[in-house]
């Protein structure tokens, strides 16, 4: 990601972000081993942990310190705070229990993916999606329904400030590429991964656009690639998804 140039970042908050990263990697770690991993002062990171400890951010359990769950209650209070949650969920479980397959609501912060609430089908299978899951939009369909209907300047935004990373060897890293599929999926209104997220799974995704046409989050179906091919892939569970988006914007439109 480029770091805008008149960023200043202050230190003290840096590093106390960097030993909760540091502790999100590492489950927990003493304060040896975290001023080893930052390459500071164990005076330093000592100050700063007991700082974090006595706010309730980090848990001390005899010379290690883990997160607490204190960012739990954050996450789950702004997750039902997005306008997207409660109208889209009930309509999450009716896909997944139709289609017995893995479906997703996603949201558009800071301009990545994040998995805001997820419900599994019959024969849903597993991959390293998640609840508060960040993701480059342009590796994944609900991604890239967001980046296709977003306005244009800010979609370009996003596409300047962060690299087109590969997360598998199908994940579309090159820009042009990626634009002229984004303008095939504003025509057509979803999207669709063929294994560029995860090997072996594919996915389809459509939009949730304000009154203004705007996206505002995603709903995605995901699995198997055996499975999800042919008119399935690319007709029918499209067909479906579009009209369960198309419900969940009426809803918020009265809500």
């Amino acid at each position: 990601m480029a770091r805008h140039p008149d960023h200043r970042p202050v230190e003290t908050v840096e590093t106390a972000f960097d030993i909760l990263d540091v502790l999100r990697h590492t489950t927990s770690a003493g304060i040896t081993e975290l001023a080893d991993e930052l390459d500071l002062a164990k005076s330093t990171v000592y100050r700063h942990t007991k700082t974090l400890e006595s706010r309730g951010l980090v848990v001390r359990n005899g010379d290690t310190y883990r997160i607490s769950t204190w960012f739990l209650d954050y996450g789950i209070h702004v997750r039902n705070q997005h306008p997207l949650f409660d109208v889209a969920t009930p309509k999450v479980d009716e896909l997944a229990a139709e289609t017995d397959e893995k479906v997703w609501c996603v949201i558009e912060e800071g301009g990545v993916g994040v998995h805001i609430y997820g419900a599994e089908g019959r024969h849903s299978v597993r991959t390293h999606a998640r609840i508060g899951k960040r993701t480059a939009l342009h590796q994944f369909a609900a991604g890239k329904a967001i980046l296709a209907h977003l306005p244009a300047d800010r979609t370009e935004r996003i596409l300047d400030e962060y690299d087109l990373a590969a997360q598998t060897a199908q994940t579309i890293t090159d820009r042009d590429e990626l634009c002229s599929q984004l303008e095939t999926i504003r025509e057509r209104g979803y999207a669709l991964n063929y294994e560029e997220s995860v090997a072996g799974v594919h996915a389809v995704g459509a939009p949730v656009k304000d009154e203004s046409g705007d996206a505002i989050g995603a709903i995605s179906i995901a699995g198997p690639a055996n499975r999800l091919s042919g008119e399935l892939l690319t007709d029918d569970l499209p067909t479906l998804l579009l009209g369960a988006t198309n419900e969940i914007e009426i809803n918020l439109a009265h809500s």
